[in-house]
């Protein structure tokens, strides 16, 4: 069973569109026992009211990959939550291909990637290790901070039809092109989320960081056409946790 649908099921099961990002500010690393306990109470506290699990450079830095990473990433499967990594791979194929295959033994269920980096012998070694393994690829179109459009806005030209496009646009027609099993699209851009979604219809979903703490909106982005809501700080560093991810998912599906 393909991630895609595996994600859809899990978001139908547990009723919630929401994917918890354990972003935490940084910490020292003699405290990184403390670290791994938090980020272990946030996904205990809030498991009830998402679907997914999502984790960066905030805790695979201070906890390694294999050691507390992969504990967190076995305790979201035991919650019966999807594992997503967001290391935004961006580097020569050969590279990327150790970079997913180690991801992917650590449990994770998808990666995310910049599509910046082209097909051959660049983002393709990373989709050949996830078909291999069944498991997914999640292609960043436009981030959620205020500089996205210096880079994902910016215009370029189409090698195949010749026509001045904006990169985001090159980027979602690719992510139909590789058959990607999702693409990122900030919530802080609505906009940007309605004419991406114009190209990937409901074959490729999208997953919109940015709600709460960079000021993206709930309804805003879902009804630009978001499937998945990524919430970090929002949750992970509430006050409570749990009672933070059920107002937010019950925002999400009113």
């Amino acid at each position: 069973m393909s991630f895609r649908v595996r994600m859809e099921e899990t978001a139908r099961a547990k009723g919630s569109k929401i994917v918890l990002a354990l972003d935490f500010p940084f910490e020292k690393p003699e405290n990184r026992e403390s670290l791994f306990h938090r980020a272990e109470s946030v996904l205990e506290a809030a498991h009830q009211h998402v679907c997914a699990v999502k984790i960066n450079h905030h805790l695979v830095l201070p906890l390694g990959l294999f050691n507390g990473v992969q504990k967190l990433v076995d305790k979201a499967h035991s919650l019966g939550l999807m594992a997503i990594i967001d290391c935004k791979a961006n580097d020569i194929g050969s590279t990327n291909q150790v970079i997913a295959e180690y991801y992917y033994a650590a449990g994770f269920d998808a990666l995310i990637a910049n599509p910046f980096i082209g097909w051959e012998e660049g983002i393709k070694p990373i989709f050949d290790v996830a078909r291999r393994l069944k498991r997914g690829i999640i292609l960043l179109a436009y981030m959620s901070h205020k500089g996205a459009s210096e880079g994902y806005g910016q215009a370029v030209i189409d090698q195949k039809t010749g026509e001045k496009i904006p990169q985001y646009i090159l980027f979602a027609k690719r992510a139909l092109l590789w058959n990607a099993d999702g693409v990122v699209v900030g919530a802080t851009y609505p906009e940007k989320i309605r004419e991406i979604r114009e190209i990937l219809g409901a074959k490729t979903p999208i997953y919109s960081p940015g709600i709460g703490a960079q000021g993206g909106e709930i309804k805003a982005a879902l009804n630009a056409g978001a499937r998945y809501l990524i919430v970090g700080r929002a949750i992970a560093q509430a006050s409570n946790p749990a009672e933070a991810a059920k107002q937010i998912r019950a925002l999400a599906t009113v």
